[in-house]
């Protein structure tokens, strides 16, 4: 993440790409019950979820950046404790929760799909051997045809996640990415 002056910044067409915030103090924008020293502190849970929220909004294919209007006197304590590099660790540790929760999900998916296709060939077999045993009566239908759904609801779970689950953390992941190699600039609000 870089620092660059506000005054100096061009927006892009229509504001694509920049996040703006105005801040009286840092201490806005940092959890202040974090103890950890202030380069690795989370964001303020409001603060975060204005910068995700905008960013989301925006074109996926334009670069970041992050406009934070602050007092003179807080524009020297961001510039001492290196506030780009604080969002950019930040956003890195989001981005690499997600990939861990993408992770996690899939070898999750793989068990899913592990029984989903025992259960499925087990049914299946189940179904033949109803057929065979109790011949084309109603009740050897009822059964036949009651495992081959049941072995298909088996697999619900696996379809649903490999098709749809992942996707929503790969977005986030991909989102907190973007916010981690974002432009930073500090721009001062002018005092009255």
């Amino acid at each position: 993440m870089m620092v660059r002056d506000a005054d100096n910044h061009e927006k892009t067409s229509n504001g694509n790409g920049v996040i703006e915030l105005r801040i009286q103090k840092l201490a806005q924008l940092f959890n202040s019950l974090d103890p950890s020293p202030f380069h690795e502190r989370d964001l303020d849970h409001d603060a975060e979820e204005y910068i995700v929220g905008w960013a989301r909004e925006l074109p996926s294919d334009v670069p970041l950046n992050i406009v934070i209007h602050l007092p003179e006197e807080a524009m020297l304590d961001a510039q001492k404790c290196e506030l780009p590099s604080a969002l950019e660790n930040y956003f890195t540790e989001r981005a690499q929760i997600a990939q861990r929760e993408l992770n996690e999900l899939f070898r999750i998916g793989r068990l899913y799909l592990f029984v989903g296709s025992a259960t499925l060939v087990a049914c299946l077999l189940g179904s033949q051997l109803a057929q065979s045993a109790l011949g084309s009566g109603p009740l050897a239908t009822i059964i036949s045809e009651s495992l081959i759904f049941f072995g298909w609801v088996a697999n619900w779970k696996p379809i649903e996640t490999f098709l749809y689950d992942w996707l929503p953390l790969k977005r986030r992941r991909d989102l907190f990415r973007r916010l981690a190699q974002a432009t930073v600039y500090l721009g001062k609000i002018p005092s009255r």
